[in-house]
């Protein structure tokens, strides 16, 4: 039952459609995000953005840079700067981990979705290896091979 009630709390605010495509992604995490209070606001509107963003390893943290977050239009001369850089929140662990595969493999860290759980804000970050032009119509060839698959067994 906690699962089920869990599941029905996640509100995505912004989702990365283009990530799965450009990248092969190979493990994800959930991490928090620090943010002002006029963010959390924009973001309760759903004005937000993270098809550009990306995570990079700086001084031992994880920042997102890139993430545009429209700024909220009651809050004035207190307003934050629509793509600044923001840190997120992660253990250790898993900070060691993305240095390894960041600097070590080349790999990239990609946002995938940025949703409200339990009233906070997390964002799913995703470590991906960028796909080469094959491997995209490998996989579009693939979901067209089995859309056409399922046709068939629905008209029989």
């Amino acid at each position: 039952m906690a699962d089920t009630e869990e599941k029905t709390e996640r509100e995505t605010i912004a989702r990365n459609r283009r990530a799965r495509h450009d990248y092969q992604i190979l493990d994800t995490w959930e991490a928090g995000i620090v943010l002002t209070g006029s963010e959390v606001k924009s973001l309760r509107e759903g004005k937000a953005n993270i098809s550009d963003a990306y995570g990079i390893v700086k001084d031992g943290e994880v920042h997102l840079l890139n993430l545009h977050i429209s700024p909220y239009e009651k809050a004035s001369h207190f307003n934050h700067e629509p793509t600044r850089t923001r840190k997120l929140l992660l253990h250790k662990r898993e900070i060691r981990k993305m240095i390894g595969a960041v600097e070590r493999q080349g790999l990239t860290l990609v946002p995938l979705e940025l949703y409200f759980k339990k009233g906070l804000v997390k964002v799913a970050l995703g470590l991906g290896r960028g796909k080469k032009l094959y491997d995209k119509r490998a996989d579009e060839k693939k979901r067209d091979d089995d859309r056409e698959m399922q046709r068939a067994v629905r008209i029989r």
